[in-house]
């Protein structure tokens, strides 16, 4: 049905395009004004809506940069129920910031971990409060009254925005041109073996512009899963059928790889961000095991505090020639600090 309804919304897609375009163009130009900071700003971000992988990415950065950088990551805080800006704490929740933000204060300790609508004002924000040497802003890359010093473009390696169109049929937030603004593209997502032709084939499809790297990443799965009490090896699930529970924007590439690995489950999948319900937590406890991301863990997690039966299978961005990109990143570091 959503199909039929994109295909009879095509012919607004130029008026989208058009306005998307025209607004790029402001920016270019400086007609619309854009913010630039003395501390570097780092911005991740994509073209199309949907899962690109920009959390595990926002987690490497902040695994490589947090070693000799005091860093904070600013997001929206997508679907949160509150407002302003807010720096977390230790009585925030995954409802009170979002999930992904949650998920990076339970995990990296270290690091300021904020959420804003409005990008400039939360960097004002932190730097009067907190003084960061470093911003990370999360899914930024269209929030262009931010002039961020460094732009990573994402893209998923099955769903290039060389081969779509701008919304509402495609799933392009903006023009195929808007590429030109990043500094470095990532294709996300990728098959760990993939060949040097494939990859070739890639960069000939996205025609990056001659001062733009591309580099290749895929997601690397845990060999344990992890709850606040314990861990266990995957593995050993394959003695019992469990239920995978989703509410990201592309579950596939975790399900092909549990079931590559012989596992049998049944799959709950709900929408990116999902709420859930009463009911919907009223059907999961019925449940003798539940597996499920770490973004979806941090939200289920305050129903399931006396309950060991919910688990969450980690992963990690793993980039090749990550001595490239992290290079990458030292210069524009050592010309902006």
């Amino acid at each position: 049905m959503m199909k039929l309804i994109r295909k009879i919304l095509l012919p607004i897609v130029p008026i989208y395009y058009l306005v998307t375009w025209f607004r790029n163009v402001l920016y270019d130009l400086g007609w619309k004004s854009s913010t630039s900071y003395q501390i570097p700003v780092i911005c991740v971000g994509n073209l199309s809506v949907g899962g690109t992988g920009k959390t595990p990415t926002i987690e490497y950065l902040i695994r490589f940069l947090s070693q000799n950088y005091k860093v904070a990551t600013l997001s929206r805080g997508y679907k949160r129920e509150s407002s302003g800006f807010i720096i977390a704490d230790e009585n925030s929740t995954a409802i009170s910031i979002g999930d992904e933000p949650f998920q990076f204060y339970k995990k990296f300790k270290d690091v300021i971990v904020a959420v804003d609508t409005d990008r400039r004002h939360g960097i004002l924000q932190l730097l009067q409060q907190k003084k960061p040497e470093i911003i990370l802003l999360d899914d930024a890359f269209q929030h262009r009254k931010v002039k961020a010093g460094y732009n990573i473009l994402l893209t998923s390696y099955d769903n290039l925005y060389s081969d779509d169109i701008v919304l509402p049929t495609g799933n392009l937030r903006e023009p195929r041109a808007g590429a030109n603004r990043a500094n470095l593209i990532v294709v996300t997502k990728c098959p760990e073996t993939i060949s040097e032709p494939k990859k070739q084939a890639v960069v000939n499809r996205l025609e990056p512009l001659p001062n733009q790297n591309v580099l290749f990443s895929s997601i690397v799965y845990s060999e344990n899963v992890l709850n606040e009490n314990g861990s266990f090896a995957l593995s050993e699930l394959k003695d019992e059928t469990f239920t995978l529970v989703t509410g990201i924007a592309n579950p596939k590439p975790l399900e092909d790889y549990l079931t590559h690995n012989g596992l049998q489950f049944e799959h709950l999948e709900f929408k990116d961000h999902h709420n859930f319900t009463d009911e919907d937590i009223k059907n999961l406890k019925s449940k003798k095991r539940i597996l499920t991301t770490e973004k979806d863990y941090v939200r289920l997690l305050p129903y399931f505090k006396d309950d060991n039966s919910l688990f969450y299978l980690p992963i990690e961005f793993k980039i090749d020639q990550s001595k490239l990109f992290e290079d990458s990143l030292n210069a524009y570091l050592k010309t902006s600090l």
